[in-house]
């Protein structure tokens, strides 16, 4: 019993009421007007239904006032997408003979249903007062029924007709939505659309994470080694180098957060400022300045790689050169970087030590960069771009090596 009353708590109910009581306000402008051709009012939506923009408004009113999301929706910054998967009904304008055809359809209906909603909302609360009047013996009237005699009894049928209303109200308000999403709902154009969003954004997200995992990663890999170092070596000299790498490798790695932290606050903006290939010195020599000893090797134009192209680029190496120092350790490393032939080459090696050596064999997965999630990302990217990425032992050492065209994926 309970729950079949809950609608009548529900305030969705009365705005779905308020929704259907406003298209009556069409028909009643017109009688006070003209007071004959009612099939002009029809016509008239039909016409107006064929406008693309028709479709918007009759969509943002629809979402606000028949659906349990509507206030929070207009309330909230929610996105075109996810109000639309919240609602089930699009606020777009007709793109296609088939949306406008729904939007005509919709608007019939809706003048149809407003129509006896709003003859109900006055009629039935007339009947209960003239059931009153009536057992009380009074002749006055004030609907269209008439009630022979005055009987007692009809005191006792009063309440019927405005239970009848409510009844009424909830079951044409769930009407009422149900035709909306059918009819207002999105084309399977705009689903596909939708759905293309929703893709870009959990990619954005996934690369948003690539670029914390790289950035923080070689940031604490640096300083892990660092500091490790200063303390074996016991030099004060080297503790002041050891120092100022670190504040210089955390510096970068925070100005690279906030952009990352910039890119989730205002979505939709483009990343900016992100480095590239031109700024792999400062890679370089953060990985020097951990002790190993980096041997680089630039060939071709890199300044005129397309940027997606080298800020993925920039990267891959980052990755490799802390996964270097976190698995092996201030070993010597070498460091290909060549543009040739509309290819971005990147090749990233260092030589084994035994400990290491014997990880890989056991595991088969690991050398100088086994890091899974580190490799697994670098393969990532390369994939994105339409490349190709080799990582493993390689005469006697370890190589990450990956090819990226220029152009980007085919």
């Amino acid at each position: 019993m309970l729950r079949r009353l809950r609608p009548l708590i529900r305030p969705v109910t009365y705005t779905r009421w308020l929704h259907l009581f406003m298209a009556v306000t069409i028909i009643g402008i017109w009688v006070l007007i003209y007071e004959d051709r009612m099939y002009v009012p029809p016509l008239l939506l039909a016409l107006a239904g064929l406008v693309p923009a028709m479709r918007t408004v009759e969509g943002l009113q629809a979402r606000l006032l028949l659906t349990r999301h509507g206030f929070r929706e207009s309330a909230s910054s929610i996105t075109g997408a996810d109000a639309e998967s919240n609602s089930g009904i699009a606020a777009a304008p007709s793109v296609s003979w088939a949306d406008r055809g729904r939007t005509v359809l919709w608007l019939e209906l809706r003048l149809a249903l407003g129509t006896l909603t709003g003859y109900l909302t006055i009629h039935l609360p007339g009947l209960g007062f003239d059931l009153v009047r009536a057992a009380t013996g009074s002749t006055e009237r004030f609907s269209v029924l008439e009630l022979p005699g005055g009987h007692w009894w009809y005191g006792v049928l009063a309440p019927l007709p405005f239970v009848a209303l409510l009844a009424f109200v909830v079951g044409a308000g769930e009407l009422i939505t149900a035709i909306a999403r059918r009819l207002l709902g999105p084309s399977p154009q705009e689903r596909l659309a939708a759905l293309e969003e929703r893709t870009e954004q959990l990619l954005e997200r996934n690369r948003i994470a690539r670029e914390l995992h790289d950035s923080i990663g070689h940031a604490l890999t640096v300083a892990v080694v660092q500091a490790g170092a200063a303390r074996a070596a016991g030099s004060p000299e080297f503790t002041e180098r050891a120092l100022s790498a670190i504040e210089e490798t955390g510096r970068a790695a925070l100005e690279d957060l906030e952009r990352v932290l910039l890119v989730l606050r205002e979505s939709g903006q483009p990343v900016s400022g992100r480095p590239t290939l031109a700024d792999t010195d400062r890679l370089l020599e953060s990985a020097r300045a951990s002790g190993a000893e980096v041997h680089a090797e630039v060939t071709g134009p890199v300044a005129e790689v397309p940027g997606p192209v080298s800020r993925e680029g920039y990267r891959i190496v980052q990755e490799s050169l802390t996964n270097v120092l976190r698995h092996a350790g201030p070993v010597v490393t070498r460091v290909r970087i060549a543009v040739a032939d509309e290819r971005l080459v990147l090749e990233v090696s260092n030589p084994l030590s035994g400990a290491t050596a014997g990880r890989t064999a056991a595991n088969g997965r690991g050398g100088g960069g086994s890091s899974g999630s580190g490799l697994r990302g670098i393969r990532e990217r390369a994939a994105l771009l339409g490349g190709d990425a080799t990582t493993g032992p390689y005469e006697g050492g370890w190589r990450v090596r990956v090819g990226l065209p220029l152009t980007g994926p085919p």
